[in-house]
């Protein structure tokens, strides 16, 4: 593992948020999660009673909705100060961007919600950016393509962090994959909604996948896993599909 910075710059203990996707669908991720955050010596909270960040409600225009969901997330987070690590760009870009938005008129949770976006962080950015480790120590085999998600690269500006990682976990053998940053055609509601576009997007994404010789993609939210890791299935690939938490988390040392 490349050495962390200076104990007094890095925190000791981080609060988890789940995710619903994580909770519902992918609880795998949440163990690989709290083991990488173990693995760099941080006591792990996970806080009871914590439910949606409310960022279905606020892509569908039920603001009211999403403004009660973000002011249960706060409650159930407090004001202490401890970091809160989430490993999901979408939800991470809904407490630190959209959270704060929407009760900015809110004089009882509007400084609440600002303090919390503040420490809130996405898991591969706590990893890289708060902890100052590039290389956890894990080792992957295989062939391995990473799909930048929507949310974390445009919403949180994450793009370096995750390939870093998994550059250091792979000895720099991953494998490019072509038109990377084109969205996969999940946005939640937009697959839905617009199906025919989704559909469209994620063929193309698909094809990609395929051309890059990946045998493993990688990425950082369930949903755009979700959405591609059925595509594939519907082709009979043989590409699999992780997130990369679960993959670092596999290839630590035992």
């Amino acid at each position: 593992m490349s050495q962390p910075r200076p104990a007094a710059a890095r925190p000791s203990h981080v609060k988890l948020l789940v995710t619903c996707l994580v909770d519902t669908v992918a609880p795998a991720v949440g163990f690989a999660t709290v083991a990488l955050l173990e693995r760099l010596g941080l006591t792990v909270e996970v806080p009871e009673g914590q439910t949606c960040c409310g960022q279905p409600a606020f892509n569908s225009g039920s603001w009211d909705d999403a403004r009660a969901m973000a002011r249960h997330l706060i409650d159930v987070f407090g004001d202490d100060g401890v970091p809160v690590v989430v490993p999901s760009g979408s939800c991470g870009d809904m407490v630190i961007h959209q959270a704060p938005h929407l009760l900015a008129d809110d004089e009882a949770y509007a400084t609440r919600a600002s303090a919390l976006a503040a420490r809130t962080h996405e898991l591969t950015a706590f990893i890289v950016d708060v902890m100052g480790v590039t290389d956890m120590g894990a080792r992957i085999g295989g062939r391995v393509a990473y799909h930048p998600a929507c949310h974390g690269l445009r919403g949180l500006g994450i793009a370096s962090q995750p390939l870093a990682l998994l550059d250091a976990a792979t000895a720099g053998a991953t494998c490019p994959l072509p038109d990377a940053e084109t969205c996969c055609g999940f946005g939640g509601l937009f697959a839905v909604k617009l199906h025919g576009v989704s559909s469209s997007l994620l063929d193309r994404k698909i094809a990609n996948i395929e051309q890059s010789g990946a045998d493993t993609l990688a990425a950082t939210d369930v949903s755009c896993l979700m959405h591609i890791g059925g595509g594939l299935h519907r082709r009979a690939s043989a590409v699999k599909v992780k997130h990369l938490a679960e993959l670092l988390a596999e290839g630590l040392p035992r």
